[in-house]
């Protein structure tokens, strides 16, 4: 049989382009306009879609039955074919949206996939009839389905357009290709039927037809319902975190391959860009301060290794469009956006705080050395006014004998340890390093403070390990610190008392030297303060002796710990790098 000659007026093809391109619109409507941004279309919007279109394509190829003298028989095998187009169509658009795919493969598959669809739907309902005699026409077929997926990947790479009309445009063409493919198919085939159409058979179809077709409306219902409830949910947490993102005081933004995908309006203001378009799609270096390129890179590069990765700031310095430079704290969380892998940042100027920080320290570096001028002054100034005193007496003759020369002499020694402290202090020793043995300086430090606590009758006692102690380190400046530590020790008890000296390990790579004292103690205000220029707790004290042994047990790796109860004595712990025993070649 000759379809031309049935294909009837224009109307049923108008009516039919009019079914197939408006369920095309509802599909695609579905599909992106209730999608929020960022997020992926759920499985059930794609059944509910797919049931959309597979009602729309089968409704026009029912009407373009009616105008031709193909017969029209309604079967229950009819549901499995309408199942199996609908399966199709899932599948074309799940790969479309996975993201998973380049963009041009996804569209030639989704497309296929489609087409596939299409012509499942048209020859198995004409061919799932009893046929007396079938004839192909091969070509016409392979013309056929050549249109269907034209027509079907136009749509789909018409839709990645951002233009409002994407969606007509779309659904004319995939809605004209599948008309199109319909019709050319149906002059490729010629088919004799076994059975005649009555009246009652026609009346049998059109019941159960209308069967189906409630059930199908009830399924799509059902399925846009809960995607309606979906989207609705979606774009409730859309809007929450648009209004957190759009309203942030930091620069919140995303970066896809090197170049800027997205900023909020802080990021705009940061970079005093008036649009959008000065900074997105460009690359992020060209505003980066050159310098920081290679810290960038490999910053990027580096695979975030959770939480604590994600809270690690990077502090960089970049250039705004005007040419104003600007100090920045950035972090960084990998994720995945529109089926890539990016990264989002967040920005915080911090120019400011910079300056501030700036002009702390500087006022602090005042204040430091106003205490230390302060510090000296009295220091220095206070045996300069007894030398001055002597000299104006031996210069008026009245002195005759030395008397006072032992006094100048502890005068000007006075200043001079003072002075060779802040030596010490004010500039950096140069170490050469040495291997020594803690039992041997700590013997040699208690026999340099033996007559002075034997005078205020401190008795002295030591726990040292029997095995050496070895430590790589300046052995006079290690005396220094002990013998600074013990004196201080021993004026802490002027009526006498016990003085202990341990020494053993702390571990296996510390040795722990424990120089504790039973005197009067300390309470917490003056063990705080213990370290600083000039503050002592002594009578005539500068707090040098301290700080020297602080800056020396630092420079050779070590720490001191200070505890101290008042009425109960002061224990100091120094904890220092342990080294291998040396060789006889070495010692």
């Amino acid at each position: 049989m000759n379809p031309l000659s049935q294909l009837g007026s224009p109307s049923f093809l108008l009516l039919s382009l009019f079914i197939i391109s408006f369920a095309t619109y509802m599909m695609f409507i579905m599909q992106w306009r209730r999608k929020p941004s960022g997020t992926q279309v759920s499985a059930s919007n794609c059944i509910a879609a797919a049931l959309v279109f597979t009602l729309g394509l089968w409704t026009m190829h029912v009407v373009l039955l009616l105008a031709s003298d193909f017969m029209m028989d309604i079967q229950w095998t009819l549901a499995i074919n309408f199942a199996i187009t609908t399966f199709l169509v899932f599948l074309s658009l799940r790969y479309y949206h996975s993201g998973r795919l380049p963009v041009r493969l996804a569209e030639v598959i989704s497309a296929l996939l489609m087409v596939g669809g299409v012509a499942c739907l048209h020859y198995f309902s004409i061919l799932s009839h009893s046929i007396n005699r079938l004839e192909f026409n091969i070509p016409l077929v392979a013309v056929s389905f050549l249109l269907g997926f034209a027509g079907c990947y136009a749509a789909f790479v018409l839709m990645r357009r951002p233009a409002q009309w994407r969606y007509a445009a779309a659904s004319f063409v995939a809605g004209l290709g599948s008309l199109t493919m319909h019709t050319v198919g149906m002059f490729a085939l010629t088919v004799e039927y076994r059975h005649v159409m009555t009246l009652d058979r026609l009346n049998q179809f059109l019941m159960l037809l209308a069967f189906i077709l409630c059930i199908l409306v009830l399924l799509i219902i059902t399925f846009s319902y809960t995607t309606w409830l979906g989207m609705k949910k979606y774009t409730q947490i859309d809007e929450r975190y648009k209004l957190l993102v759009e309203n942030s005081t930091d620069t919140i933004a995303i970066i896809v391959e090197g170049k800027w995908e997205y900023l909020n309006p802080s990021g705009l203001r940061l970079f005093e860009a008036e649009h959008e378009d000065e900074l997105v799609g460009h690359c992020i270096f060209k505003l980066l301060h050159g310098g920081k390129h290679l810290e960038m890179q490999t910053w990027l590069q580096q695979t975030p290794d959770g939480r604590e990765f994600a809270l690690r700031p990077i502090e960089l310095q970049w250039q705004t469009l005007r040419g104003n430079p600007i100090l920045t704290e950035m972090v960084r969380i990998r994720a995945t956006y529109d089926g890539k892998q990016v990264e989002q940042v967040m920005i915080r100027d911090i120019s400011e705080r910079k300056r501030n920080e700036q002009l702390y320290v500087n006022a602090e570096k005042l204040s430091i050395a106003g205490q230390l001028a302060a510090g000296v002054a009295h220091e220095i100034r206070n045996p300069l006014t007894s030398l001055k005193g002597f000299m104006q007496l031996l210069a008026t003759g009245r002195i005759q004998d030395q008397q006072y020369l032992p006094l100048m002499r502890s005068e000007l020694s006075r200043i001079e340890s003072t002075v060779t402290e802040l030596l010490m202090l004010s500039k950096p020793q140069a170490l050469e390093l040495r291997r020594n043995n803690l039992r041997e300086l700590l013997s040699e430090c208690t026999a340099a403070v033996g007559a002075q606590a034997k005078a205020q009758r401190v008795r002295i006692q030591h726990r040292f390990d029997p095995a050496p102690a070895w430590v790589l380190g300046v052995a006079v400046q290690l005396k220094q610190a002990f013998i600074n530590v013990m004196k201080n020790a021993v004026e802490a008890m002027p009526d006498g008392g016990l003085l202990l000296i341990e020494l053993k390990r702390g571990n296996s790579d510390t040795h722990l030297v424990t120089v504790a004292d039973n005197g009067s103690g300390m309470p917490e205000e003056q063990l705080a303060k213990l370290g600083q220029p000039f503050y002592s707790t002594k009578d005539k004290g500068t707090g040098l002796g301290l700080l020297v042994t602080y800056k020396i047990i630092d420079n050779h790796d070590g720490k001191i710990a200070i505890d101290s109860v008042l009425g109960g004595g002061t224990t100091l712990r120094f904890t220092l790098p342990a080294i291998s025993q040396p060789d006889d070649s070495d010692s």
